[in-house]
């Protein structure tokens, strides 16, 4: 959703990973909403059709970002609205790619959202501050058409490599 980084941003470019802390998070990938990882390490045609068959009868539908919040570690977010439409996106890819757990297994139950700032800079003055700019100024409104496919390169920087069409 390259399109929420010009709304994003103001918290993404001064963020940092913990694997990059040297590079703000809107350099090492743009504002998402992530769906599985890890995947497949290299997907093949074969899987790449799997997900297309997974998602086929999703229809494609609008995200708006109302409010913001934070898991235990830090880590600051916007929630995706509709939710449960979201959540069962996720789930559809899940049930589809049972080898690949969400987050290699660490959450057992993943919790759709875009993060806006790492659990090192997040936390409850960036909940705040997200939610008086949500209220202030909403996030623009995105339409949901595909999944993207994304790759994390050697200097940790994602490039989208292909995507699936949703109905």
């Amino acid at each position: 959703m390259p399109e929420l980084a010009a709304y994003t941003d103001r918290w993404r470019s001064v963020s940092r990973s913990s694997a990059r802390p040297q590079v703000p998070l809107s350099e090492l990938i743009p504002p998402h909403v992530t769906v599985l990882v890890p995947w497949v390490a290299e997907p093949t045609d074969d899987d790449v059709a799997r997900l297309q068959t997974a998602v086929s009868t999703v229809q494609s539908f609008e995200l708006s970002f109302p409010t913001a919040g934070q898991f235990p570690n830090g880590t600051a977010w916007l929630k995706p609205e509709p939710f449960d439409q979201v959540r069962a996106l996720l789930l559809t890819v899940l049930e589809a790619f049972p080898e690949c757990p969400a987050y290699g297994g660490e959450f057992q139950d993943p919790l759709p959202h875009l993060t806006i700032s790492s659990s090192a800079q997040g936390g409850p003055a960036v909940v705040a501050e997200a939610n008086a700019a949500l209220a202030a100024a909403p996030a623009p409104t995105v339409q949901l058409t595909e999944l993207g496919l994304w790759r994390e390169n050697a200097e940790g920087v994602w490039r989208q490599f292909g995507a699936v069409q949703l109905s």
